[in-house]
């Protein structure tokens, strides 16, 4: 795995050094990416981190820049930066110069703690009230609808606001965090060990892809080795969750295209898939086995291959049924088509940024667990719409079947876990996954205690949810519920 390289940088030369790095237009290369920013309490004072992708197979560029004032905001040049610059003055209380959209995004109206929630002492919470934003509009005829945070079905809170005129979508603004648990925070204290089980309950969907960011972000730190038997089955793992989460999407897109055969065969095959994980490893979500160093325990997937081509005859006939379905496609093409610019400049990520063209994947790019050793295309579609975001994940169902059978062929005998070295002081460690859902980084750091002191997750739906609102504006209020789906965005994961 690549390691990250750190520069110290003041906050005055900051907005030279993204023109330097990304040119006059924030998006010279596909490949040099700022991936996220993150702010965390050093022995020395608050300091911002900026991390940078530069290209495939070269190592991650890492920011580090005190925080001694305000900062300049870099989201006019940068607009990806905007909600990673919103959610550090929320939290950490730091001001961001000139930012463009200065209204909270993880604090609600009525919350505006007066010591920043990261930052407190443990005394009772006091808060002044804030005032809750949208556009203004003096315009008789638009409409507001304020729909949510508690929706019908089983569905996450979140709550959406409309401004629209008849059917059309005028402006679209989505509010978050009703459920934000503090889960960074909960890691402080932490033993790297504990660690994992919170990880894996960031997200359900995305449990065995979150343990697996965080436990190489541990092992980056802490300089361990992983046994070879133990990338092999994290890569296995990490497929078979792939498989359920990409089936479960396409019940769910059938389900808003009112589909409703697609939908139960959707939902059928994804709970096959589930059905089959449960019996290799007595549980039907692949929790409890990932553990800082490789695997809890040795895992035993014989006959996997056998039930997995069957369930692929099963999975193809499925996928190539809603390919021939009229009344399916009709509703996917040209809905909420999102730009290859948009999703670059936004900060897309996962199956939404390949379906609007850019090959990225790290998986391919910044291999992990065993994937350097395995043959597989990453799919990618042009036209940013509904239907290319369903063809992509179409694509990827194959490639996830394909590298689960090469793997099981190189499969040998061996221990499944290395031992764990005390942490030292300010030991530091980067993880990244590429999750069902797009690229998930945990950055972690360790106290002179040993235990954790800091743990960033930066989760695929964070980016993916701050994309979304560009391919509703302008919209029709019927396809909204198609395109909402078409995305496979998770609140949880998002909210953290």
């Amino acid at each position: 795995m690549n390691r990250r390289v750190s520069v110290g940088l003041a906050a005055a030369a900051l907005p030279d050094k993204v023109r330097e790095t990304f040119g006059e237009t924030g998006h010279d290369s596909p490949h040099r990416r700022m991936q996220m920013a993150w702010a965390l309490q050093t022995s020395e004072g608050l300091e911002v981190r900026y991390l940078l992708s530069c290209g495939a197979h070269e190592p991650f560029v890492e920011w580090r820049v005190p925080v001694t004032g305000s900062l300049p905001s870099l989201a006019h040049h940068l607009p990806m930066l905007s909600w990673y610059e919103s959610e550090m003055a929320d939290l950490f209380g730091i001001g961001f110069e000139h930012h463009p959209h200065p209204q909270s995004l993880v604090l609600h109206e009525g919350v505006k703690p007066l010591v920043p929630p990261m930052l407190d002492d443990g005394t009772p919470l006091d808060c002044v009230s804030t005032q809750a934003w949208l556009p203004k509009q003096d315009n008789p005829a638009i409409q507001h609808l304020p729909f949510g945070p508690i929706r019908a079905d089983v569905v996450e809170s979140a709550e959406f606001q409309f401004l629209y005129i008849g059917e059309g979508i005028l402006h679209y603004h989505p509010r978050l965090f009703w459920k934000h648990r503090g889960m960074e925070r909960r890691f402080e204290g932490q033993s790297a060990a504990q660690g994992v089980i919170l990880a894996e309950r960031v997200s359900g969907v995305g449990s065995l892809a979150h343990a697996l960011a965080y436990c190489q972000a541990v092992e980056d730190a802490l300089g361990v080795e992983v046994p070879r038997r133990a990338h092999w089955l994290r890569l296995i793992l990490a497929e078979l969750e792939r498989l359920y989460n990409h089936l479960h999407y396409f019940g769910h897109l059938c389900q808003t295209t009112t589909l409703k055969v697609g939908a139960a065969q959707g939902l059928l095959l994804e709970e096959r898939v589930k059905q089959l994980i449960g019996r290799h490893i007595g549980n039907r979500l692949p929790r409890g086995l990932l553990t800082p160093g490789g695997l809890r325990r040795d895992l035993d997937f014989t006959g996997l291959d056998q039930a997995l081509r069957e369930l692929q005859r099963q999975i193809e006939s499925y996928l190539r049924d809603l390919e021939n379905t009229r009344s399916h496609l009709d509703r996917l093409i040209t809905t909420g088509p999102l730009t290859r610019q948009t999703a670059y400049d936004q900060g897309a990520t996962g199956p939404v940024e390949r379906a609007s063209g850019i090959d990225r994947d790290t998986r391919r790019d910044h291999p992990y667990a065993a994937y350097a050793e395995l043959r597989f295309d990453v799919p990618v579609e042009q036209a940013g719409d509904a239907h290319a975001r369903a063809k992509v994940r179409m694509g990827e169902l194959h490639e996830s079947l394909s590298l689960i059978y090469q793997a099981l062929t190189r499969l040998e005998p061996g221990p499944v876990r290395a031992p764990l070295p005390d942490a030292a002081a300010t030991a530091e460690g980067l993880g990244w996954v590429e999750s069902p859902r797009g690229t998930l980084f945990y950055t972690v750091l360790f106290g002179a205690d040993g235990r954790l002191a800091r743990v960033k997750i930066k989760s695929p739906s964070f980016s993916n949810w701050r994309v979304f609102p560009y391919t509703v504006h302008d919209t029709n209020l019927m396809d909204y519920a198609i395109n909402e789906a078409s995305f496979g965005l998770s609140v949880a994961g998002c909210d953290r």
